[in-house]
């Protein structure tokens, strides 16, 4: 299985990893963070193919994954 982690106070909701996603698998969640925005939330991590796209694009490197064995 693999893991998104996302540090969720460092989003300032730019939405460029929900574009970068090739699997539409991030969105906008209804919480906002420290900063005052709507930060990003993984829909269905079991999809995930852990290509890292979204973590590349992230400007503020707020993003991890991990690929569990």
């Amino acid at each position: 299985m693999n893991k998104f982690v996302l540090n969720v106070d460092n989003c300032k909701g730019c939405g460029l990893c929900i574009r970068a996603c090739p699997k539409s698998l991030l969105k906008f969640g209804e919480v906002i963070n420290t900063q005052g925005v709507r930060f990003v939330t993984m829909t269905d991590e079991s999809q995930c193919v852990s290509c890292a796209c979204c973590a590349i694009n992230c400007p503020d490197m707020c993003i991890s994954i991990y690929k569990e064995a």
